[in-house]
């Protein structure tokens, strides 16, 4: 797998057909584009997951992702998908911590652990969001913010660092049309790197994307700074146009 990376969050959009439809979209402008490099995930509702993983199969570089997963393995636990499941079903990839999963549904530090470890055991990868509030960004504890939602993957064994993946996503951009500046993007890329590089070597190689309302016009301005490695894509990764166009902004 690539280090560079840009993942599409459908989040809860896209009928059966509108799915199959914005992923051939997708797959019919990657084919005729060469992004050699990169890795495209499309992360879709649960319902889609293998439909659109068959779409992808045997393709080089794209893989399909999850929103989610259970904290337990299987069980009573009505209206749960759990990471093996999800890996049964095609998935390669799985969000975990987004900020509209700690916020609406109260995910803390506990169950984000061992949703990590259900994510290893089931060999998924994981895309770990952490992300400031506007009240912690202006008020000067953003960095202290962002060590704290980082505890779960800092407490990983070494071997774990190379299949993880960081996903930065200031809470005061997204969805708002605001976005962090490069120079504030890649401050707190640079941050989380040499945080998490502390006691372990491993994790200089982690791919950190934005995920910050990144779309087709600011994609390139903050793919080229030295530690931003890709995208977790919202809103624009339901027009297949920007998607790729986003995937094509890494500078050469």
């Amino acid at each position: 797998m690539n280090s560079k990376i840009v993942a599409g969050n459908w989040k809860m959009n896209c009928d059966r057909s509108e799915a199959a439809r914005l992923a051939g979209e997708i797959l019919d402008l990657l084919d005729a584009q060469d992004i050699p490099g990169v890795d495209v995930v499309l992360a879709p509702p649960y319902v889609h997951i293998s439909e659109i993983a068959g779409l992808l199969e045997g393709r080089r570089g794209t893989f399909t992702g999850a929103q989610n997963c259970s904290m337990h393995q299987k069980g009573a636990y009505t209206g749960e998908i759990s990471a093996q499941m999800l890996k049964s079903a095609g998935a390669r990839y799985v969000i975990l911590g987004h900020s509209e999963r700690r916020r609406d549904f109260h995910e803390n530090n506990g169950q984000l652990t061992q949703k990590l470890e259900r994510a290893f055991e089931a060999d998924l990868r994981p895309i770990f969001c952490c992300g400031e509030s506007l009240d912690e960004r202006d008020g000067g504890s953003h960095f202290d913010a962002v060590k704290t939602q980082l505890e779960p993957v800092a407490g990983l064994p070494a071997e774990f660092f190379s299949k993880l993946v960081i996903a930065y996503e200031p809470v005061w951009a997204i969805g708002t049309g605001r976005t962090a500046t490069p120079d504030q993007a890649q401050e707190m890329h640079a941050f989380i790197r040499k945080h998490l590089s502390s006691d372990k070597d491993h994790a200089a190689g982690i791919p950190i994307l934005y995920g910050g309302s990144c779309n087709d016009s600011n994609a390139a301005a903050l793919f080229a700074q030295p530690d931003i490695n890709g995208g977790l894509i919202g809103g624009a990764s339901l027009k297949a146009g920007s998607f790729v166009q986003i995937a094509r902004s890494f500078p050469s």
